[in-house]
């Protein structure tokens, strides 16, 4: 039995090390600035690889990155597993139930980001397939496929990551978008299993194509029906019997393996068993926010910056750049995914300001982007140059898109928290214990300063509430509606000195709430107030001196000096 020599060893641990070190360095200096961590990741590797390192060190590179041998393949059996769970915490993000509860204006969002640039992309590839970088190797329908489906994926990750980042994540236009990202990773991950099926049919490696399909098809069915019921089944027992968060963690790691392996024998790549067991598991109920961080944190810092590191280890972006290419792209991508994002919103009835918020959102492939490209290059599909340029796209797509929806949305504004706060609208015991006697308790308050039915009132908060619970972390929570027929904003905040469970992702419970009421036909007071008290909900000491807080004096006092330093 062949083993790996007490060399092939020490190479690997160093190879690792430095390029997890290296990947986690980047990827921490591109987040502070406002960028995507695999911005950084993905630079690490480039330093690393035959673009940089390659051209100055070429020894070097070779002892640490072999091109094959024992140290290549133990590489990449390790990237393999990291991909495989990166698109398990993909699909943890999934939330089948926003689709539905968004109703016609995520679906028509979702549609609009996908068909657009799904048909020009199609045509681009299928007509002109040498301006798009196909070459004639390729086969035309799967390359067209393909090009399509690379052109049309969000990357919900990305997009989750700048909507916590601005603190929109969990107002009603965050999940309105997160709906619209979620339809279109389920429409573009099964389109693309179904290409690779394609893929390698043709080249004689996997089942018959119909055969491919249609197990690939029931086996989504399954997970995402029987799947997800029997999942949500299980959790309870797993969270009251096992140690946390050890038990759910292995159950979610050793369900997405097995998933991996069904769907790579059966001829599709293992990511794809991998994300729909991510989306079986996150849609339960069942699933505690602080678990779900808790597996996207030890994802996220150790397998995904050592599997987009080693991306730049595969191709030299500067030989391989062709600027036309990029171009090409670029242009086409952001201009079909602005156009579809933007038209799907205004036919959902969103304002003008909203709906740009939205398309710029619907606009970053990230992650997503560089996977499809990465797979179609291990497949032959496409060449480097090709590769090359649909990095390159993600990650501008991703830069623009943070930096779009901050620009329309401009959360620094006038109308802040301390402007809306009033004495008769704070309560400084709540009594509640619960989520749902609090909103009641929040929601009176207000019906009856309003002059409005208290009852109505609190239906349309807890409504919203059961869309997505708005714990954000740090003791704060923040429920809210958005109500017909309302003249001006009203915040009611209330003081539990015992604390209430709003499922935040930290897990700590809610001792500050904040009841946002806004108008329905004024989008942009409630993201403007959304985002102030989440800015204020960061700093980590707010919660504690304000439970410390007597009256309401000393409650808007204290709120003033925050607000100011967080400034």
């Amino acid at each position: 039995m062949e083993n790996l020599s007490h060399l092939n060893l020490t190479v690997m641990f160093l190879a690792l090390g430095i390029l997890l070190g290296m990947a986690r360095i980047l990827g921490e200096l591109a987040q502070r600035l406002h960028q995507p961590a695999i911005l950084g990741e993905l630079l690490a590797g480039v330093l690393l690889g035959p673009t940089v390192l390659g051209n100055l060190a070429p020894e070097c590179m070779g002892y640490l990155f072999p091109g094959s041998g024992p140290n290549a393949i133990a590489l990449e059996a390790i990237t393999s597993l990291a991909i495989a769970l990166f698109l398990l915490v993909a699909g943890l993000e999934v939330d089948l139930s926003t689709i539905w509860r968004q109703g016609r204006l995520g679906i028509s969002i979702g549609i609009g980001s996908i068909v657009v640039p799904f048909s020009v992309g199609f045509a681009g590839a299928w007509f002109f397939p040498q301006i798009m970088g196909g070459y004639p190797a390729s086969e035309l329908l799967t390359f067209a496929l393909f090009f399509a489906t690379a052109l049309s994926i969000s990357a919900l990750p990305v997009i989750a990551k700048t909507l916590m980042d601005m603190g929109l994540y969990r107002s009603d236009l965050g999940m309105v978008v997160v709906s619209a990202a979620v339809f279109n990773d389920i429409f573009g991950w099964i389109v693309f299993a179904v290409i690779l099926g394609m893929m390698d049919s043709v080249g004689g490696h996997g089942h018959h194509i119909g055969i491919t399909i249609s197990l690939t098809l029931l086996f989504a069915a399954a997970m995402l029906t029987l799947g997800r019921r029997l999942v949500h089944w299980l959790l309870p027992f797993l969270q009251a019997y096992t140690q946390w968060p050890g038990g759910v963690l292995s159950f979610a790691l050793t369900l997405a393996l097995l998933g991996a392996a069904f769907t790579e024998g059966i001829g599709i790549h293992a990511i794809f068993g991998a994300f729909l067991v991510g989306v079986a598991i996150g849609d339960s109920s069942h699933l505690r926010e602080r678990t779900r961080v808790t597996i996207d944190y030890f994802v996220s810092f150790i397998f995904a910056p050592l599997f987009f590191a080693s991306i730049g280890l595969k191709v030299n972006f500067l030989a391989h750049f062709d600027p036309r290419l990029v171009l090409t792209i670029l242009v086409i991508a952001c201009a079909c995914k602005l156009g579809g994002g933007y038209a799907g919103a205004r036919r959902g009835g969103m304002m003008v300001r909203e709906s740009w918020a939205v398309a710029f959102a619907m606009n970053s492939q990230g992650a997503m982007g560089i996977i499809l490209g990465l797979l179609a290059l291990r497949a032959g599909l496409i060449d480097d140059r090709l590769f090359v340029a649909l990095v390159v796209m993600a990650m501008l797509t991703s830069m623009i898109s943070g930096t779009g929806m901050r620009l329309i949305l401009c959360p620094k504004t006038s109308r802040r928290l301390q402007n809306v706060l009033a004495a008769k609208n704070f309560i400084r015991e709540l009594k509640g214990d619960f989520r749902c006697q609090t909103i009641t308790e929040l929601a009176t308050l207000a019906a009856e300063n309003l002059g409005r039915d208290a009852e109505a009132m609190t239906a349309a908060v807890w409504e919203r509430e059961q869309t997505l619970s708005t714990g954000i972390g740090n003791g704060v929570a923040l429920p809210h509606a958005r109500i017909a027929g309302l003249r001006e904003p009203l915040v009611v905040a209330g003081i539990s000195d015992s604390g209430i469970d709003f499922d935040a992702p930290d897990g700590n419970p809610a001792h500050i709430i904040f009841l946002l009421l806004t108008p329905d036909d004024d989008p942009v007071v409630h993201l403007e107030l959304s985002a102030d008290i989440a800015r204020l909900a960061r700093r980590e000491n707010l919660a504690e001196q304000l439970l410390r807080t007597k009256t309401y004096t000393d409650f808007l006092a204290l709120i003033k000096n925050f607000s100011t330093a967080v400034d």
